[in-house]
Order: C-alpha cells, then sequence, then structure tokens
C-alpha cells in the first residue's frame, strides 16, 4: 500500500504483517466487534481521522472474533482497542471509546503533523 487509504480498510491475521507491520506510514489498528457498542461509538470518529489525516496516518479495522492470532499476540482483552503502530513496532496503545479530540492527544506525540 503506497497511499494511505482515507477511510479505514479492513486488516486481518493472513494480511496484518504486510499490512500494518511493513508500512512506512504510521497505522493505528481499531480492535473491534460487532457486539461492542463503544466500538460503534468510535467508528464514526475513525473514519474523520482517516480523510483528515490521510498520508500521515492510516486506520486499520481488525475484527477480534474473526482474526484471535494478532490481539492474542499484543494481548489485547478490552475492546475497543487502538493500537498504533510505528516502524513495524506499537507505540502506543489506547483502550476503550474516546472523544476525538483526546485521541488526537495521546496520538500527536508519535505523528507528525497532528494537532488536538
Amino acid at each position: 500500500m503506497a497511499d494511505a487509504p482515507s477511510a479505514p480498510f479492513t486488516v486481518t491475521d493472513a494480511d496484518f504483517d504486510e499490512t500494518v507491520l511493513a508500512s512506512e506510514t504510521p497505522v493505528l489498528v481499531d480492535f473491534w466487534a460487532a457486539w461492542c457498542g463503544p466500538c460503534r461509538m468510535i467508528a464514526p470518529v475513525l473514519e474523520q481521522l482517516a480523510g483528515e489525516y490521510a498520508g500521515k496516518l492510516k486506520i486499520a479495522k481488525l475484527d477480534y472474533d474473526a482474526n484471535p492470532d494478532v490481539p492474542a499476540r499484543y494481548g489485547i482483552l478490552g475492546l475497543p482497542t487502538l493500537l498504533l503502530f510505528k516502524g513495524g513496532e506499537p507505540v502506543q496503545q489506547i483502550v476503550g471509546a474516546k472523544p476525538k479530540r483526546a485521541l488526537l492527544k495521546e496520538l500527536q506525540p508519535h505523528i507528525e503533523g497532528i494537532s488536538a
């Protein structure tokens, strides 16, 4: 993926390493599940961030129930959990649904050009 998508995209256990870990652009992975109410609440905020920070940040969505390997690898237990990867390494974990401003404040130290 050379260009950062302007909308969240889906990743799976099968393509996680090549899509997220190999990305030159930081990737915020949203671990979610269909039964998770707070996951649905945060989805529109993530869509906004994907559009506003295209080229600086990618937003990936990983269905926790359908893809158990990646959440187990990173110790994801609560949903929603957002995990920011930069240079193939997790650099920030955010647990729970938060407002846009709070998310930006947590992401700001890791991503150039993001301000809260």
